[in-house]
């Protein structure tokens, strides 16, 4: 019979894969070889879950004199890993070989292929050459023969690639992703991150860690993670998809800053930042936003968005509902628009919690990654001071949203309009436009800000000041499991689901 060097529970969907052990001569005269005539063996491989979200592949050698027995096990674990039928067996890898550190090809080489390797999993390897390169090799590529597309590198990386595959399943299906009314076609195909770059905020939001062991294990168990992502149009032109940050003026001019001091390398983003905290401009403009009534939660409250959500579920269910009952076209008429107008700091829609090792709990820390919504967030004009005040509530537990100059909404779809370019629409004649420069010119304590700023779209810049941004549920899918509940060591394997091996 079998014996075993240690205690060991393991559910089957954890188990990466099963092979058989040689028992080489120096083993078998280790004391407890030695009894037996002819051992053989066959090792586990299975996820070792450690603090922090970790994932660590781990192994254990099981072994017995009889060679039937011994083959039994392996075939019987074997099939059971047949059985998981959400795995992948084929997959397409971008690697990003100048972003973040320039490691993404070593970090894959060294740390992730060995793995996919050890599952059986065949990959196919696109090593980027240029910006689109991913993006439009998408395009081309035969994607029915692959169970998921991987991305080394950075949330650009990953952006790149859900830009590619997102557009290539609405060409596929005929739809004019220019039309900000289209409802657009779900990605069935799954997108795993392997983080190599400067900012991994998406693995953070969607895994708990930015870790390329730990990516890799998930797309290895065949994780899947719906979530939500935003359209952004101007003048019925399609110009990015949005899944984390979308923000105009302090996040917008902080990147726009930034993108002049790329060589200062991660640390232009502290000099940018504290560049544009003492700037302190505010824009002003108008947002008009549709609430979402379908959704359970709100951005003050509470609930987090936790592996098997709740809230993403029932949300998604009430969605589908209400377009079912009363079709889309009647409802985008009929339901009410909330207009406000004002002179803003900030004004951020994030369609997840947006955390990071600095902003643990993100810039709404109760946004959920796949419930058909995006939280708005307004910072309206005020002081220096306390603009710097909720600042440093995104790095405390105080509740963030409890100023009087911010507003937060849950909306399902949102329009803006600078003050700008609603005075270019209406033909403000150039002399107007003359004096209005003179005034300030005149008056430069007035603090008026006549330029535009810049939206930040998940890290990208985008110069368009009138945009229409729409939220569609769960239109594509992770190798992720969202962040487990309590994962602070190997006792918390849900009960529910473990195979005992012995």
């Amino acid at each position: 019979s079998c014996v075993h060097t240690e205690n060991c529970f393991v559910p089957t969907s954890e188990i990466i894969a099963v092979e058989e052990t040689e028992v080489n001569k120096k083993q078998r005269n280790i004391g407890k070889w030695q009894k037996m005539a002819k051992p053989h063996a066959f090792t586990v491989y299975y996820v070792k879950k450690a603090r922090n979200h970790r994932w660590r592949c781990s192994d254990v050698t099981f072994w017995c004199v009889d060679e039937h027995l011994c083959n039994q096990w392996i075939q019987a674990l074997k099939e059971l890993l047949e059985m998981q039928k959400s795995r992948p067996k084929q997959l397409l890898v971008y690697i990003n070989p100048y972003g973040g550190k320039r490691q993404g090809k070593r970090i894959y080489e060294q740390k992730v292929a060995p793995l996919f390797s050890l599952a059986s999993i065949s990959t196919d390897v696109v090593i980027t050459e240029h910006a689109n390169h991913a993006k439009d090799n998408l395009f081309e590529v035969n994607i029915n023969k692959y169970d998921g597309v991987v991305c080394v590198g950075g949330d650009g990386m990953f952006s790149e690639v859900m830009h590619g595959l997102i557009g290539r399943m609405q060409k596929d299906s005929g739809i004019d992703q220019n039309n900000p009314k289209a409802p657009l076609v779900q990605c069935n195909i799954r997108i795993g991150i392997i983080p190599a770059g400067s900012t991994d905020c998406i693995c953070y939001s969607t895994i708990g860690i930015s870790d390329p062991v730990t990516s890799a294990l998930h797309i290895i168990v065949g994780d899947c993670q719906p979530l939500d992502v935003s359209s952004i149009h101007h003048n019925n032109t399609f110009l990015k998809y949005s899944v984390s940050l979308l923000g105009y003026g302090f996040y917008g001019d902080i990147l726009k800053d930034s993108e002049k001091k790329r060589w200062m390398g991660p640390m232009r983003y502290d000099y940018s930042g504290f560049k544009t905290f003492l700037s302190h401009h505010y824009y002003e403009g108008t947002i008009s936003f549709q609430p979402a009534k379908h959704t359970l939660g709100s951005p003050r409250d509470k609930d987090s968005c936790r592996t098997g959500c709740y809230i993403c579920k029932k949300s998604e269910q009430q969605l589908a509902e209400q377009h079912k009952e009363c079709g889309l076209k009647h409802e985008e008429d009929e339901e009410e628009w909330k207009v406000i107008k004002g002179k803003f700091l900030a004004i951020n829609a994030v369609n997840m919690s947006c955390a990071c090792p600095r902003s643990p709990k993100g810039l709404s820390p109760a946004a959920h990654l796949a419930d058909g919504s995006a939280d708005l967030i307004l910072v309206r004009k005020c002081s220096r001071f306390d603009f710097l005040r909720y600042l440093v509530r995104h790095t405390n537990q105080d509740d963030q949203f409890d100023f009087s100059f911010v507003d937060v909404y849950r909306v399902k779809s949102f329009q803006f309009t600078s003050k700008l370019s609603e005075d270019n629409e209406s033909n403000v004649t150039d002399t107007g436009k003359k004096r209005f420069g003179q005034f300030c010119r005149d008056h430069p304590a007035c603090c008026c800000n006549t330029a535009n700023s810049t939206w930040n779209c998940d890290g990208e810049t985008l110069d368009s000041s009138a945009i229409e941004v729409r939220v569609h549920c769960q239109l594509m899918k992770l190798f992720a499991r969202g962040i487990e509940e309590n994962c602070k060591d190997e006792a918390a394997y849900s009960q529910s689901s473990i195979e005992q091996l012995l």
